[in-house]
């Protein structure tokens, strides 16, 4: 973290202050939320959790070198403490304050399916010519991104920050925050349909991330969403479409896909078409690697330097990561579920040359009054697909199995159970893909079948 005084922090949180005014110029080097973290000339931020208070821990990383604490209520404890209302709206505060300590380029990413593989992608390439700051893991909420900020070095050249949000409003406080200079949304699915209505309600609350968009910024969209493709400019704006159709600036060629051996493809744009092979599965992988050619080219980088980051990607657990075991390929794909990428993670098994394909497929939550029809949608691509079997656990998960003819089903009403029988149904060299919302713990299953 680049070094700031507990002043700064003190004025862009409008905080009162407790402790002796020399103390003011004191630097703060790290800014945490875990008490565990906490160290030399670090600040702590005391919230209060649904099952713990934080403010209970601020006399122990006072002990660990913390120089300040951010709280709201007065702590019995020596350590200088800066007293707000609310310490998540502080930290967001602070958070825009330390973003305009930085003058790179700020690339804002969201999309209901494949933001995460994007902003990975991205790296992936951009760190061939730039230093990288990336968001870590799923911090990409309203806490998650001003840690991410704060993480960021002063000698960072380019930060890629995802963005994920659940309702209206929220991706406005985001951008906010990070005031991209480039903005990328991958896509717009059925997600968060309790809060958001329909697609059309998903487009509205992504595309907030424009109102806070740099002066002179780009816009860079997935041409092939029949949502996105909508968007003709923002303030003067004119997006730059990428993808896989022929009709965007930016198209990748799907040449030959070899499943878990890569997608051998050709990059299309400026006249040019370049030979890359993509060392991921699923052919939306492709659409972004165009991504990540589109903003390569507009940051300056070389044809060269792109091939050799979209060629040097590796994905992350969790997340359409292959697993080779002694008589299974199973793809871990058990982070989050929505349709539309259950849909595409089908698609893409379909794609492996294994004698079956096994789908293992759990309930997919927050999707609001048409939640059973969009399962049964998933069931009937799993039957066009010729999934050799659906195996799902879970209540809305079952309504699946009403779409199959020809592709063998069973249902289980938990993990446990699940994994108890699963000897007796999967056959050696099966290709298997894991996949449910987070709170289904499909890791669980992850972990009976590679162990």
């Amino acid at each position: 973290m680049k070094a700031i005084t507990i002043k700064e922090i003190l004025d862009s949180c409008n905080g009162n202050f407790i402790g002796a005014e020399e103390k003011l110029n004191t630097k703060v080097t790290s800014i945490v939320t875990d008490s565990r973290q906490a160290k030399e000339n670090s600040m702590f931020v005391a919230i209060k959790g649904e099952k713990v208070d934080g403010h209970k821990f601020v006399p122990m990383t006072y002990n660990q070198g913390a120089v300040c604490a951010l709280v709201e209520e007065k702590i019995d404890c020596d350590i200088p403490q800066i007293v707000v209302e609310s310490t998540l709206q502080a930290v967001k505060d602070i958070a825009e304050y330390y973003r305009s300590l930085f003058t790179i380029p700020f690339i804002g990413v969201t999309g209901s399916v494949g933001k995460t593989s994007t902003k990975e992608m991205l790296a992936s390439v951009l760190k061939e010519k730039f230093k990288v700051h990336k968001t870590q893991g799923n911090f990409n909420n309203e806490l998650g991104v001003p840690l991410t900020l704060f993480a960021m070095e002063e000698d960072t050249e380019v930060a890629i920050i995802e963005m994920g949000i659940s309702d209206f409003g929220e991706m406005t406080r985001l951008s906010k925050i990070v005031k991209p200079n480039i903005c990328v949304i991958t896509n717009i699915g059925c997600c968060h349909l309790e809060n958001l209505g329909d697609r059309d309600g998903v487009l509205k609350a992504k595309t907030e991330m424009f109102k806070n968009i740099q002066k002179d910024g780009k816009i860079f969209l997935c041409g092939d969403d029949d949502k996105l493709n909508t968007v003709k400019e923002y303030k003067g704006i004119v997006p730059t479409f990428y993808g896989l159709n022929d009709t965007n600036k930016y198209y990748g060629e799907i040449i030959e896909n070899n499943s878990e051996n890569g997608i051998k493809c050709n990059l299309h744009f400026d006249g040019k078409s370049i030979p890359v092979t993509v060392p991921a599965i699923g052919n939306h992988m492709v659409a972004n690697a165009m991504a990540s050619v589109a903003i390569g080219k507009y940051l300056g980088m070389t044809d060269e330097e792109i091939v050799r980051g979209i060629e040097s990607y590796s994905t992350i657990g969790g997340r359409n990561n292959v697993i080779k075991t002694d008589k299974y390929t199973v793809i871990d794909d058990c982070y989050n579920a929505n349709p539309t990428s259950t849909k595409a993670s089908i698609d893409t098994i379909a794609n492996f040359s294994n004698p079956r394909k096994v789908c293992i497929l759990g309930d997919m939550k927050e999707l609001g009054k048409d939640e059973i029809l969009l399962h049964k949608e998933v069931g009937a691509k799993a039957e066009e697909c010729k999934i050799d079997v659906l195996i799902t656990v879970g209540d809305l998960a079952k309504e699946m199995q009403s779409q199959l003819k020809n592709t063998k089903g069973y249902h289980f009403d938990n993990n446990e159970s699940l994994i108890k029988e699963l000897p007796s149904i999967l056959k050696d060299n099966d290709a298997i893909l894991i996949k449910a919302s987070h709170s289904m713990h499909f890791e669980e299953i992850v972990e009976a079948i590679t162990e």
